[in-house]
């Protein structure tokens, strides 16, 4: 009888643990630093497919997109930021809020569907944001661009979603070498970041874009292969995005993995882990 006693407490006491790790891990997550891994190539060449980075919440304070979301669509578990922290959503107001700069690399909450988005900030609250030949103009002044030679990866199937890379040097048999132009981009404040370049898309041309206040412009420096801000959401594409749905800003890349998976070692990329996001 003892010895049953003894293991029962036991299991309640194990389970007493995970319990309270799970709740200081969600502690961490809401309130420090988020886990996210780099889905899509719209940010190449800052960022890769299978990059593993850690988003900083402090920097832009909290309101109810600070708060994760979780899903697990194989056991069909959908838990949604609002459904916890809803009660701060609607004011588009921060809890110790801080501004984010022009450049910063950024993770939002999609103002619709609620994904989680990872873009640069581009357009600031009353800008005007208009592309012209793929070229950006903030407030009818062009982004100067330097040329910077061409990146390259191998054509196949990225990711664990097998996404297949589009190149400016035409189609590209797998195992073949996928060329695209690469830019180094001057923001107004004088931050310098790579952006890369197909061919000629839809996008490269745009309307004016006047951004509203409280809301902020966004694209991907994978111009001609993103979703951003320059699609409205009534169109399937981000729109401007409201100052409470930034989750936080994304400062280092702590691993990388170039396969499908990330247990597959001999494709991980030792030259990312620990690197600055620029």
């Amino acid at each position: 009888m003892a010895s049953e006693q003894k293991q029962g407490r036991g299991i309640i006491e194990t389970i007493k643990t995970i319990v309270w790790a799970l709740v200081i891990a969600g502690v961490f997550r809401t309130l420090f630093f988020q886990p996210f891994w780099i889905p899509s190539g719209s940010m190449k060449d800052t960022l890769l497919i299978g990059d593993f980075l850690f988003v900083n919440k402090m920097s832009y304070g909290y309101s109810y997109a600070s708060c994760p979301s979780v899903r697990i669509p194989a056991v069909g578990l959908n838990i949604d930021a609002k459904d916890i922290c809803g009660w701060l959503d609607g004011d588009n107001t921060r809890i110790l809020g801080g501004e984010p700069e022009r450049g910063d690399v950024v993770v939002f909450r999609h103002p619709v569907n609620g994904t989680d988005y990872i873009k640069r900030l581009i357009g600031m609250p009353g800008d005007t944001v208009q592309v012209t030949d793929g070229v950006v103009q903030i407030n009818g002044k062009p982004v100067p661009q330097q040329p910077d030679g061409t990146f390259t990866e191998i054509a196949g199937r990225q990711g664990p979603q097998g996404l297949s890379p589009s190149c400016a040097n035409g189609v590209v048999g797998a195992g073949g070498i996928c060329e695209k132009e690469k830019f180094i981009e001057t923001l107004p404040n004088g931050v310098k970041h790579s952006i890369l370049n197909i061919g000629k898309r839809s996008l490269d041309n745009t309307g004016i874009y006047t951004v509203p206040a409280g809301h902020y412009f966004f694209m991907g420096d994978n111009r001609d292969n993103s979703t951003d801000s320059r699609v409205p959401q009534t169109a399937g594409g981000v729109g401007f995005v409201p100052y409470e749905n930034l989750i936080g800003r994304a400062d280092r890349i702590m691993f990388s993995s170039g396969g499908r998976s990330m247990f597959a070692f001999w494709t991980w990329r030792g030259d990312r882990f620990f690197k600055g996001v620029e």
